[in-house]
């Protein structure tokens, strides 16, 4: 099937062209496959969503053109744990104890309804991705190494550990004499700052590659019969009989075992890699920063693939990193780091889908959970009335519609987007009481009043949590209940007869836009212009004269400057309780 004609400014479909034009060649007939990687060792966070997003929204274009594609998430559930995470609740240092275990082997945290630690986090991970409408098949590299699923291939990783050893050699650090290491070996070149912190927050640059063995390289680790770790070494290795003998450090107990018949292990992750890209046929995979760069797992297993696996490496483009407002660049290992289920309660799926579509991978974006989130959904809502109007330019409109629907089809949706700064400043004032809330929502459009609150659902359940969850308790909003007499009595002729003004045109305006032109347009009318009148027809003094008039609202109706946007704020404390406030 030829690829369909593909718009041009859109990332996600120049990859697809050349997606397809590569499976064609490589596999012509057969199911395009893409491929994540995610290791349960922690939460799941947002920056380890961009391996999954990329390659989802590629295969989803794919797909569109009637391919059939197999997007591959392989949950690296044997990977060793490496630490215990900060943050993560249930669990203490005890959980130190089962470092070196794979991570199927390592307890839940206490209260985990599931059977162990990788289980526990894939959990939070798979119930986003239903979500998110991301289609995939998940494989656990647990079963496939415990049931014997690599074994031609591990066995023949091992048959030629002398020519691996030699490729990796190619990137390994030089050792410094003075140390006692052994010189002559290539200098790695230098990785700047941005990739020391990526390999911190991966681990990857640290990754055993079978190196320094007493008795030569392996490229498989054996987790111990005993203490289940691998902290094992193997002292040698019969490639007729596959008879391995290894010891371990951790607990001194050491067996022979036939690598034929053996499945307590797994190769070192710079050839498991490639192993798995030669055995899955994989067209198209991302990676990090810190797998991208020299001497790292990417670079190294396109050699390992090719002269060993007999294989081909992936399309892999270098993705960038994915911050949260307000927080320092995201690492699984370090506590309180925001997941996708974080996001998902306080975003519609659609916008966060658009976050990751409308970035191309190697551009870094920024995930709102503080107010910045206000504004990207007002965004949000422009780009939705562009679309509706055919104003819209052709690369918004591809991540809009990537974020909308799948090739499954569409998102669950909010009949009734109303802007997401009004609902959350309804949300902070009600303290989510749906009576009230209701009153208020119906209060905005008197010409098409809101019949029942599930017609702003879900948005307004994610504002409602972004309130109660994010914002802090000092910046919630609070209503007097009795009116500031002493402020009040302060009060000179101009502030006296504004309020006067705005007390008597509260029932002609009683909308949000009613309200709009009323509060803005006081000032207007106490310098003698009309209420009606632009900024082009204003002096700049008309601009001061109403922060001056907002901020005396505010401290009459909330007691600080600021708070939610004045015409929402009138609406939600009603007309009665306004006046009384404002000393009528």
């Amino acid at each position: 099937m030829a690829a369909q004609s593909a718009d041009t400014t859109d990332w996600v479909s120049r990859y697809a062209d050349e997606v397809i034009a590569e499976s064609e060649r490589r596999a012509p007939g057969k199911p395009v496959v893409v491929a994540s990687g995610l290791s349960p060792s922690g939460p799941i966070h947002l920056g380890n969503l961009r391996e999954v997003m990329t390659p989802h929204l590629v295969a989803d274009e794919i797909r569109r053109r009637g391919y059939e594609v197999r997007h591959l998430i392989s949950w690296d559930d044997y990977d060793r744990y490496r630490k215990v995470p900060a943050g993560v609740p249930g669990i203490d240092e005890s959980w130190a104890e089962h470092i070196g275990k794979p991570l199927t082997s390592v307890p839940a945290p206490a209260g985990s309804a599931y059977p162990n630690w990788a289980e526990h986090f894939k959990a939070a991970m798979t119930e986003s991705l239903a979500e998110l409408g991301v289609e995939y098949d998940g494989i656990s590299q647990t079963a496939q190494y415990t049931s014997g699923v690599y074994r031609e291939q591990v066995l023949h990783a091992m048959k030629h550990r002398g020519d691996i050893d030699a490729i990796l050699d190619q990137y390994r650090t030089k050792k410094d004499p003075a140390a006692g290491g052994k010189g002559g070996k290539k200098q790695q070149k230098p990785v700047d700052e941005a990739e020391l912190e990526a390999a911190e927050g991966s681990g990857a640059a640290g990754e055993d590659d079978g190196s320094g063995g007493a008795g030569g390289y392996f490229p498989y680790k054996p987790y111990c019969g005993r203490c289940e770790k691998d902290l094992t070494t193997v002292v040698s290795y019969d490639d007729e009989t596959t008879e391995l003998v290894y010891t371990c450090t951790a607990c001194g107990f050491g067996e022979t075992v036939r690598l034929s018949e053996f499945n307590r292990g797994k190769l070192v992750w710079k050839v498991d890699w490639p192993m798995r890209w030669a055995y899955e046929g994989v067209i198209f995979e991302p990676s990090g920063v810190d797998h991208s760069s020299p001497g790292s797992s990417f670079v190294v297993g396109g050699q390992i693939v090719r002269q060993i696996f007999d294989g081909v490496q992936p399309i892999g483009p270098m993705y960038a990193f994915v911050g949260i407002s307000g927080m320092a660049k995201m690492s699984s290992s370090k506590g309180g780091v925001p997941t996708p289920a974080d996001a998902l309660k306080i975003m519609e799926a659609p916008l966060l889908r658009w976050l990751y579509a409308r970035r191309k991978p190697n551009q870094s974006f920024k995930i709102a959970f503080d107010q910045e989130i206000q504004r990207l959904y007002d965004e949000w809502d422009k780009l939705e009335a562009k679309v509706a109007d055919g104003s819209v330019l052709p690369a918004d409109a591809a991540a809009h519609t990537r974020a909308v629907r799948t090739a499954a089809g569409e998102l669950p949706r909010t009949p009734r987007p109303l802007p997401y700064r009004t609902l959350a400043s309804v949300a902070d004032i009600t303290a989510g009481a749906e009576d009230q809330t209701l009153r208020i929502l119906g209060d905005l459009d008197p010409t098409a009043p809101l019949a029942s609150l599930d017609e702003v659902r879900p948005r307004l359940d994610r504002a409602e949590n972004w309130i109660t969850t994010q914002v802090p308790a000092e910046a919630r909003t609070i209503v007097r209940s009795e009116p500031d007499t002493e402020l009040l009595s302060s009060l000179d002729d101009e502030g006296r007869e504004s309020l006067r003004l705005l007390i008597e045109g509260l029932d002609d305006h009683w909308s949000l836009d009613g309200l709009t032109h009323l509060v803005y347009g006081v000032p207007k009318v106490r310098a003698g212009f009309s209420a009606d009148a632009t900024a082009k027809e204003l002096p700049p003094e008309i601009k001061v004269a109403q922060r001056s008039f907002f901020a005396l609202l505010y401290r009459l109706l909330v007691t600080r400057e600021t708070g939610p946007r004045l015409p929402t704020l009138l609406l939600a404390v009603g007309a009665d309780r306004v006046r009384k406030l404002l000393g009528a």
